[in-house]
């Protein structure tokens, strides 16, 4: 700003007379001090603005404003987002939003293979804990022939009593991993897991086997979204 007046004082014609110049040269030297000070003040801005875009929380899609991140890391496995959905209830009301993840590098053609796979849902309404179970039961049911009921009637029913009651807002996570099992959470806390490749495709099988709970959550999940 200094050197901008002086070079304009300049062009006008004037001159700067001996008495000012030690007044000037000091001047200078202060505006070179603040462009220094000012640099530096910019300079640290920027680092921070690095570093909170560093620490800034991963992105996320958003559905009926629930967030659902890009990316889930558990243990060793990365879960990348496929795609999220609302459920209406009598088509009115909004019942939950889902938002499905595969392992990395799983297409969700290969959903029912022995492939880490995760579904998370985030509940408008709250729901008991003995509705989540018999949802469950006919569910697999719907889904299953009777015989793999029966026989995976043990698992169901170590997983059925794992589920909690839950209220609007609350959020329930099915983690299946290869080799550990399948795991229900409920925001974020791990209320048990229970063992069985065959018992994680049926618990799935009630959004995305051939008789899902609902046709078009099913195919919103599955689908992949606009790039």
């Amino acid at each position: 700003m200094l050197r901008q007046a002086i070079r304009s004082i300049s062009h006008q014609g004037f001159r700067v007379r001996a008495p000012y110049a030690r007044g000037v040269a000091e001047m200078k030297t202060s505006a070179s001090r603040n462009g220094s000070d000012v640099r530096g003040l910019r300079l640290s801005c920027q680092l921070l603005l690095v570093a909170c875009c560093l620490a800034a929380p991963v992105s996320a899609a958003e559905i009926e404003g629930v967030r659902f991140p890009e990316v889930h890391p558990s243990g060793d496995v990365r879960f990348a987002l496929n795609n999220v959905a609302l459920l209406r209830y009598r088509v009115f009301f909004r019942g939950y939003v889902a938002g499905l993840y595969l392992g990395e590098g799983v297409g969700p053609e290969s959903l029912f293979e022995d492939v880490p796979k995760r579904l998370e849902i985030s509940y408008f309404w709250g729901i008991p804990a003995h509705k989540f179970a018999e949802a469950t039961i006919n569910g697999i049911s719907a889904n299953r022939s009777s015989q793999s009921v029966r026989a995976l009637q043990p698992a169901i029913e170590e997983f059925n009593e794992l589920y909690q009651d839950i209220e609007p807002g609350d959020r329930y996570a099915l983690t299946y991993i290869p080799n550990r099992g399948t795991e229900l959470a409920r925001n974020g806390v791990s209320l048990g897991t229970v063992a069985g490749a065959e018992f994680a495709s049926a618990l799935f099988s009630i959004w995305f086997g051939s008789e899902p709970f609902d046709v078009s959550l099913k195919q919103r999940l599955l689908s992949s979204r606009p790039g």
